[in-house]
């Protein structure tokens, strides 16, 4: 096996030859850990080896090392892509380095402690910050391989200190590190290789195991997901960090028919560079009927955001084709959505309920029977009465949706309520509630909390402040003249205006009940 002296390393990052793949994750250690390498290089410990891939060819895409931007390759040299160990490649250039600037908040030099006594065990090692170092016990490792630094910080030393901090110097200068460099021009074996040494190791994440799987120079698994959420960010889609387990699962039901991610390196990686337009057509097309059909704008906006999942499966199509829906189809995803919304299908059971959910969406979608609409629910008035809203929960989320398919209208005014403006938003300020807390407060209703979904509805902080705090029989008066239509819109009984509230909940519960078993497909 071969070695290089970190002198060597240092120059070979210089001149643009270490460079890292597009498919290899970020780097992702702690400083603490990279102290805790160098401290394991000065003992003589093992730490493992580096396996560079050597070829003549750059390829299109790369990440940086770490923090650092690369230089560009020279002519005259090979290329040297880190497969394994660039976390230590990194580690180990970024703390020896004097030449590159980095961007990371979270970087901290190493310092040598030469007032720690030598041991073992525990470390002499620190990854300190600015406001943490003592010149009077902490050495930069920065200084090392600088000649002109090194000489300065160590003039003023007595001669005893300085012999210390040259021994430590000597350690760093001979060390070696164990290098093995493969070379091929067959790009296919590459990320084959990378994929079983890292299985090896400290397990990959999915995503970074699937970009090395299904790489090729023509197509970045990541960067299609991340093109991906880019187009799709007025759905609620932010970034790949935040999004990529749904958005794997609904690759792996589209191309395999299992909602495991983990079922995707089952496949061929040309099969799924292929087929990945399926992918994406069958996302968009979930999301766009989810809007259309329910007006629900944004995944936010979803009791479950696993229902995207079984949609997706029903709207793959490839090339640039479209899945055209019948009103049979229609129907029975429509039951099949607010039937899972409100049974709290995917609450337990998760993969389970999704894999049997991603056959029948298939087969509903090839012709053939099928029972995803089957879904057993228990539609009873006491679900709005009894669960609190909570914007987040998955029950207020459904009760959202609900009061969404009645084409609300703005409490005061009377004028149609911007849906896909206040769900886009989704937050709390835009739900207030229909009897006031402080009338109730006033009135002693108290028995019953006023925080329960019964008592709630869209309305805007403009139409909160001009209802205010009064009984609703008081601010009627200053609702628009289509009062009877406001309210039902907002699926509210008249009872409101009897300043009633144990009365005016059972009733609005009961009417909402009814809604949603409609929607169900179901008896209350």
């Amino acid at each position: 096996m071969e070695s290089l002296t970190i002198r060597e390393i240092l120059d070979s990052v210089y001149r643009g030859q270490i460079r890292i793949p597009a498919f290899q994750r970020g780097f992702v250690w702690e400083p603490d850990r990279v102290a805790f390498l160098i401290d394991s290089i000065y003992k003589g410990y093992p730490f493992g080896s580096l396996l560079f891939w050597r070829t003549g060819e750059r390829l299109r895409t790369e990440n940086k090392l770490g923090p650092f931007d690369l230089p560009e390759p020279q002519a005259d040299f090979p290329i040297d892509y880190v497969l394994d160990g660039q976390q230590r490649v990194t580690s180990i250039f970024g703390v020896f380095q004097t030449e590159l600037q980095g961007d990371s908040p979270t970087w901290k030099d190493v310092f040598f402690d030469f007032q720690q006594v030598a041991d073992v065990q525990e470390t002499q090692f620190f990854a300190l910050s600015s406001e943490e170092v003592d010149l009077q016990r902490h050495f930069p490792l920065r200084a090392i391989f600088n000649t002109t630094e090194y000489r300065r910080l160590t003039r003023p030393m007595n001669d005893e200190l300085a012999l210390k901090i040259d021994a430590m110097q000597t350690v760093f200068r001979e060390a070696r590190i164990p290098v093995q460099t493969f070379r091929t021009d067959e790009k296919e074996k590459v990320a084959i290789i990378f994929e079983r040494v890292n299985r090896q190791g400290v397990p990959l994440d999915t995503l970074q195991l699937l970009s090395a799987w299904t790489w090729s120079e023509d197509f970045q698994l990541k960067s299609e997901f991340d093109e991906l959420i880019s187009e799709l960010s007025d759905y609620g889609f932010t970034e790949l960090s935040n999004d990529i387990s749904l958005l794997l699962r609904c690759t792996a039901a589209i191309l395999t028919g299992s909602s495991r991610p983990e079922s995707l390196v089952q496949l061929n990686g040309a099969a799924v560079r292929q087929r990945f337009h399926e992918v994406v057509n069958g996302i968009r097309g979930a999301l766009d009927f989810l809007d259309n059909t329910f007006h629900l704008p944004s995944i936010e906006n979803l009791p479950f955001e696993n229902s995207l999942i079984p949609l997706s499966v029903f709207f793959a199509a490839p090339g640039n084709t479209e899945v055209a829906v019948n009103d049979q189809q229609r129907q029975v995803l429509s039951q099949w959505f607010w039937r899972s919304a409100f049974s709290g299908r995917y609450s337990a059971g998760v993969l389970r309920h999704l894999d049997a959910d991603i056959t029948e969406a298939r087969n509903l979608r090839h012709g053939t029977p099928s029972r995803l609409s089957e879904v057993t629910v228990n539609i009873n008035p006491d679900f709005f009465l009894v669960n609190r809203f909570l914007i987040g929960s998955v029950n207020t989320k459904a009760f959202i949706a609900l009061l969404a398919q009645s084409a609300p209208k703005n409490f005061v005014s009377g004028t149609p309520v911007n849906l896909r403006q206040k769900l886009q938003q989704y937050n709390r300020k835009e739900f207030h509630h229909l009897m006031p807390k402080a009338f109730l407060a006033a009135s002693g209703q108290i028995q019953r909390g006023e925080n329960i979904l019964a008592n709630f509805c869209f309305i805007a902080r403009s139409d909160n402040r001009a209802i205010g705090g009064d009984r609703p029989s008081d601010y009627r008066a200053r609702m628009a003249a289509n009062v009877d239509e406001i309210l039902y819109s907002h699926l509210c009984p008249n009872a409101l205006f009897d300043d009633n509230y144990e009365a005016f909940v059972t009733l609005r519960a009961t009417t909402l009940a009814n809604k949603a078993a409609e929607l169900c497909g179901v008896a209350v």
